[in-house]
């Protein structure tokens, strides 16, 4: 089971004691900030909860997994997500 968007506003503001509206302007600032910060090579660390952050991928040779033909891969970014204390509290349980 998983939440979306819906229901996760739903649950935020219920929590926080805001509205719907509230709530979705919030995710949304939220989800904007994230996003300037990592496509500016700047981590985001929410203490307790994630970090996120931005890692350069070096060039390197791939395989097509349809044919097996060789290709390679150029270099680029990908994103770092890395697990906080809360939420790995809340997974052992």
């Amino acid at each position: 089971m998983s939440v979306n968007r819906t229901e996760l506003i739903a649950a935020i503001a219920e929590k926080a004691g805001l509205t719907k509206v509230q709530a979705d302007d919030f995710l949304g600032a939220f989800q904007e900030v994230l996003v300037e910060n990592v496509a500016k090579g700047e981590a985001v660390k929410i203490t307790g909860l994630m970090g996120v952050e931005r890692v350069e991928r070096a060039a390197r040779t791939g395989r097509n997994p349809r044919t097996g033909e060789e290709i390679q891969i150029p270099a680029g970014y990908g994103v770092k997500l890395t697990v906080g204390s809360a939420l790995k509290k809340a997974v052992a349980k």
